[in-house]
């Protein structure tokens, strides 16, 4: 293996730790790890929200030795169940189900609380060796031998590659001067987790509104966590009711078949957008995660997305390596960005088309995806690829995403 810098991580969330061990797995001790974010200063993490990992990602967590720490709070996802109505009918029914994991005895997707995966994560990195480090990264200056990171709290870096792992926001995208292309939709996605009185029996529910999806996804024990789609306007209303005004909002949502329900924290609203980076890469900078992308969270595939360009950016880096290749050099980088531009772009356009198909009050478009969910549903072999694809399994899979460790 050829001498190479320290690589160095902007941005200590899922993406960026989880690309921490995966490189520090098939690179070893010698080529130092370095991430920096100011929030690996709050120990533990107090994340409220959760997430579904699909089962290629589950494979990766699994294959940098992290699963371990979280898997008895993580509540696999059984069944799926897909209906399409108005707030104001009586009865929702079910157009498209689906049940039946992508291989025997592994379902295609947990929920896992963000707060438990994030120290889960950090507990590995540091039992890795891992230098994490709770400042941002600064500035850099990238040359066609190297690239110098200068941290928060002055420490310059000699490194050969720089991972922007920011975020949606990325102050690294901006300093490259990549521009993105996307819009913002009149969408906000309000973020609760309730209990209920019923087991949900690791059932998931999309409940398809006019005014966009909620979606009821089960977490471990007597409650789901809901991912809950409005119009931005009226999302800033609900989210301001008193509790008593609130559940019966949630209520007339939910439904009565869990029993009696109930808001465990606060109700939060985010605003929904989409983007994609004009281009994953620059000199000796690479974008992965929302640094690089955001979608909308109609098909639940934003955060695996970004395990998967880091399963992507790993692989071609620790394969450059063996091959005694600069870890940074403008091919490498290229290679990651050929594998991982093409599937974004064509998953932001399947998510687009998704949102617009759902996310109105129009009959005719009504009449027709219910045909469409109805004809889908009648298919196996369609719905066993339609599940495939939700579980990260169709496609150039990279190794890690099958569990393979590099």
């Amino acid at each position: 293996m050829s001498v190479q810098g320290s690589i160095v991580i902007g941005g200590g969330a899922f993406a960026g730790l989880a690309l921490a061990l995966a490189l520090r797995q098939g690179l070893g001790p010698e080529i130092p790890v370095i991430v920096a974010d100011p929030a690996l200063a709050t120990r533990p993490s107090r994340d409220p929200r959760a997430t579904a990992i699909v089962a290629a990602c589950r494979r990766l967590f699994e294959a940098i030795g992290a699963w371990d720490d979280v898997k008895g709070e993580a509540q696999p996802i059984l069944d799926m169940v897909v209906t399409d109505s108005k707030l104001e009918d009586a009865t929702r029914p079910v157009f498209l189900n689906f049940a039946g994991d992508v291989a025997p005895g592994e379902p295609f997707a947990h929920m896992v609380e963000n707060r438990r995966l994030i120290d889960a994560l950090v507990a590995r990195a540091e039992a890795e060796g891992i230098d994490l480090r709770a400042t941002t990264v600064a500035s850099y200056d990238a040359r066609p031998e190297g690239i110098d990171v200068t941290l928060g709290d002055g420490s310059v870096v000699a490194a050969s590659l720089l991972v922007a792992a920011d975020g949606a926001r990325s102050r690294l995208r901006e300093r490259a001067g990549i521009a993105t292309h996307g819009w913002e939709y009149d969408q906000s996605g309000i973020v609760v987790t309730v209990g209920h009185e019923r087991d949900h029996e690791g059932r998931a529910e999309e409940h398809f509104l006019p005014a966009g999806p909620f979606a009821i996804l089960p977490l471990s024990g007597k409650r789901s966590s809901l991912v809950w789609t409005e119009r931005r306007a009226e999302a800033a209303r609900i989210i301001a009711l008193g509790d008593d005004e609130f559940h019966a909002e949630l209520e007339q949502r939910f439904g009565l078949h869990l029993g009696e329900v109930k808001a465990l924290d606060k109700p939060r609203a985010f605003p929904l957008s989409y983007f994609v980076a004009r281009s994953f890469i620059a000199t000796r900078l690479a974008l992965v995660g929302d640094a690089a992308h955001v979608i909308h969270p109609i098909a639940g595939q934003g955060l695996n997305m970004g395990l998967k360009d880091v399963a992507a950016l790993a692989e071609v880096v620790v394969d450059a390596a063996r091959l005694g290749m600069d870890l940074g050099a403008a091919d490498v980088l290229e290679r990651y960005q050929r594998w991982r531009r093409f599937d974004t772009m064509a998953m932001g356009v399947a998510t687009n088309s998704l949102n617009f198909l759902f996310s109105n009050q129009s009959m005719l478009l009504r009449t027709v995806r219910d045909i469409g969910l109805g004809l889908v549903d009648r298919a196996p072999p369609l719905k066993n690829l339609f599940i495939r694809q939700a579980a990260g399994l169709t496609g150039e899979v990279p190794r890690l995403l099958k569990g393979e460790a590099l």
